[in-house]
């Protein structure tokens, strides 16, 4: 396992890390607790020390999970947690901060997320949706910056709405912000444009999340896959959506190579390729996810030559597919 430095914090965090909104049992099928926690802890068996999760996965059940393994384990483990917004709203509406963020509910919500996890510090506290119409008031960074003050969180992000990635930049002008979250990977390449520079000039670190597109760049998605009901990929592969990231993915396929030989190595492989990212974080339910994953942190970037050809399966997807 290969480590970067998360930014201005300093912490020396597993480029690879650990996604675990799947593991909430809420919203994602096919998972059990028993195969999370294996999973887990043979992530951290590889060197994996950075585990991002949220107070709303499964209503508190991925924090709880993590706090478990975490605990029992003797390895320095980084856990990163998020506020949920107070209205429910995902992704961030123009509203009244305190609709979303008062002050009182941020130290509510981080005061349940340490009992979940079963620690007295939080390295990690994001605010899980965002408006950079609220940079400017003051009210939430007074309320983070008194929980840090008292140690009950070390460091504050914030992970940005989906395909949102310059919805944040007045916010990180603050100062207050130590790390961000935001969607990265082959068909969203936006943050590369104008959201990592900024991150790389004020040493803000990044955490790169859906690196695979929601399994879309993994290949398993086609045209006939059908997802429960209940199951988020339902709702994200809706309508003639599948066929589309399809038709991508067959076309992505003639780029495999040695360098990358397969479809999901090639786009995990990508995402760590930006100098900008701090970890990525792709959801990893079961020992396999675990093991493949893992491999790909070897300090090989992609070649240049193969990123240039990567860069023409952009998809600008903001206003809709």
């Amino acid at each position: 396992m290969n480590y970067r430095t998360l930014g201005r914090t300093g912490l020396e965090v597993s480029e690879v890390g650990y996604g675990a909104w799947g593991i909430g049992g809420v919203q994602w099928t096919g998972g059990d607790d028993d195969e999370a926690r294996r999973a887990l802890n043979l992530a951290i068996d590889q060197g994996l020390n950075f585990i991002d999760t949220a107070l709303a996965y499964g209503r508190g059940h991925s924090e709880r999970l993590v706090g478990e393994v975490a605990r029992a384990r003797s390895e320095q483990i980084y856990l990163a947690t998020k506020i949920p917004p107070k209205n429910l709203q995902w992704p961030a509406q123009a509203v009244p901060l305190d609709d979303v963020f008062p002050a009182a509910y941020i130290r509510e919500c981080t005061e349940t997320s340490l009992r979940n996890l079963g620690v007295e510090t939080i390295d990690l506290q994001q605010l899980h949706v965002w408006h950079d119409d609220w940079a400017e008031r003051t009210d939430w960074i007074e309320a983070l910056q008194a929980l840090r003050n008292e140690g009950k969180i070390r460091y504050v992000g914030i992970s940005i709405n989906d395909y949102q990635p310059t919805n944040v930049i007045k916010a990180l002008r603050t100062g207050v912000i130590d790390a961000v979250q935001v969607i990265y990977n082959i068909f969203e390449q936006a943050p590369a444009q104008e959201l990592y520079p900024v991150c790389q000039e004020l040493n803000i670190g990044v955490l790169a999340r859906v690196p695979f597109d929601e399994g879309g760049l993994t290949g398993a998605v086609t045209p006939d896959s059908v997802f429960p009901e209940d199951d988020f990929r339902t709702w994200f592969f809706r309508g003639d959506r599948k066929q589309k990231v399809f038709d991508r993915v067959q076309q992505l396929k003639t780029l495999l190579s040695a360098e990358a030989p397969t479809l999901p190595e090639l786009a995990l492989r990508f995402t760590l390729s930006h100098p900008a990212v701090s970890t990525v974080i792709p959801g990893m339910r079961s020992t396999r996810h675990v093991t493949a994953n893992i491999a790909c942190s070897d300090g090989r970037p992609l070649s240049p030559e193969l990123l240039a050809k990567l860069r023409a399966f952009a998809w600008d997807r903001t206003g809709g597919w």
